[in-house]
């Protein structure tokens, strides 16, 4: 019989160590009898003794549930590297965070974090642009990057939408980027709106001097998206988004290498990520997904506001930006190892969800300056429209990088002066 629990064990550089909480149902014994299950299910077992499973493939391959914490319910289990096909993601999660979920064993189950050995990580070329290459291209140095999002959602037409655009950028906002479900609508086709807006994006930039960029939604059919980035690099735009939970891991990997050779910022909207990962109790973490798109190499990402209408607590988001921005996770409470990302980019953090320019101080205070933050109804629900909203915006954050109080600054800026009549 082949034992899955082994408390000695300790861990190499080359496993991958996944850290699990773990709820137990009235058919499972204890944590113990769980991580025997878990560790089964996920690599090489099954639910009885199978005569296929050879001594020789036993030793070599079955994983060791080496930490078992029955006080909050928490195992670890290291698995060989040799269980996974490298630059595979779907395969990689089918088995650590797929049949273990249904399990009869279980009440609740939720992934918490993932050590990658040193062989997985060098086997994806991480953010072709990454936090410095955004940097470069934006000519945004020492304050974070101003952005909003085109309201309503849906329901403007090609042109609308450009002039809604050209109206934040005019105001002073960085980016204007689509929401998670504008993509080709019939009221607003996806190539009339790229070339409407890149080119009021050309005139803006004229007129102001600063570099100005647009987010279109590429999400589609991976063929279709393939059309829609080619179509955007061509007509001069430097940036594509994806919703990454929605057209999926192995679409986001081929996405990824077939925009290599080409000069686009890839953009990862989260849409849907709650449906798994905002139970405490069950699914997997923020943190794993965070992970997972620095590993195929999403260069920016959106991690949470702390503030705001979006669910996502302080410690949670900081842990988040931590572990897509450092190149070297010191050892933490997740997991046994330091996680060295060697030449694996960082990821630049986006904040968005609910947002208004009174938020800039506690936002640079507390997630800092090498972020994008993005304002939709805190721009365009300005009591004097989109322009002014934008102008708000770039005005409150003037004033907190040149340490003025809000109430301060707005006394000789009108526009802040309404936002904060409105929203104060």
């Amino acid at each position: 019989m082949v034992d899955y629990v082994n408390l000695d064990y300790r861990p190499s550089e080359n496993d991958l160590i996944a850290m699990y909480y773990v709820e137990i149902s009235p058919d499972c014994k204890d944590l113990e009898h769980a991580s025997e299950e878990i560790a089964k299910e996920s690599s090489i077992g099954t639910w009885t003794e199978i005569a296929t499973l050879s001594t020789e493939i036993a030793g070599r391959l079955k994983p060791s549930t080496f930490y078992i914490d029955p006080e909050n319910n928490i195992i670890k289990i290291a698995y060989t590297k040799e269980l996974f096909e490298a630059y595979n993601l779907p395969q990689i999660l089918s088995a650590i965070a797929g049949n273990i979920y249904g399990m009869k064993v279980l009440k609740s189950l939720r992934l918490l974090d993932i050590n990658f050995p040193k062989d997985i990580i060098r086997a994806y070329k991480g953010p072709k642009f990454g936090i410095e290459g955004i940097k470069k291209l934006t000519e945004v140095n020492g304050r974070p990057l101003l952005g909003t999002i085109v309201k309503p959602k849906v329901g403007l037409n090609e042109f609308e939408h450009a002039n809604i655009c050209g109206e934040a950028w005019i105001g002073g906002l960085d980016i204007v980027k689509d929401d998670e479900n504008l993509t080709s609508m019939v009221f607003n086709k996806f190539e009339k709106r790229i070339s409407e807006t890149l080119k009021i994006r050309d005139k803006v930039e004229n007129e102001t001097g600063e570099r100005k960029f647009y987010m279109p939604n590429i999400t589609a059919p991976l063929s279709t998206m393939k059309k829609r980035a080619d179509f955007v690099i061509e007509n001069g735009g430097e940036y594509v988004m994806v919703d990454i939970v929605t057209i999926g891991f192995s679409a986001l990997q081929e996405l990824r290498e077939y925009l290599d050779d080409k000069d686009a910022i890839i953009h990862a909207h989260r849409a849907m990520h709650a449906a798994f990962t905002r139970n405490k109790r069950h699914g997997m973490t923020m943190l794993i997904l965070a992970k997972l798109m620095r590993l195929i190499g999403m260069d920016q990402l959106h991690t949470g506001t702390i503030i705001g209408k979006m669910e996502g607590a302080k410690n949670e988001v900081l842990e988040i930006n931590k572990v897509i921005t450092e190149r070297k996770i010191k050892n933490n409470n997740m997991t046994t190892l330091n996680q060295d990302w060697r030449d694996i980019k960082p990821v630049l953090p986006v904040a968005s969800g609910g947002l208004s320019p009174l938020h800039i101080p506690e936002l640079i205070e507390t997630l800092g300056k090498n972020m994008v933050y993005q304002f939709g109804g805190g721009c365009h629900g300005h009591p004097d429209g989109t322009k002014a909203g934008a102008k708000a915006i770039r005005q409150a954050t003037e004033a907190v990088l040149e340490g003025y109080d809000l109430k301060e600054y707005a006394m000789k800026n009108v526009e802040l002066a309404r936002a904060i009549e409105k929203w104060g």
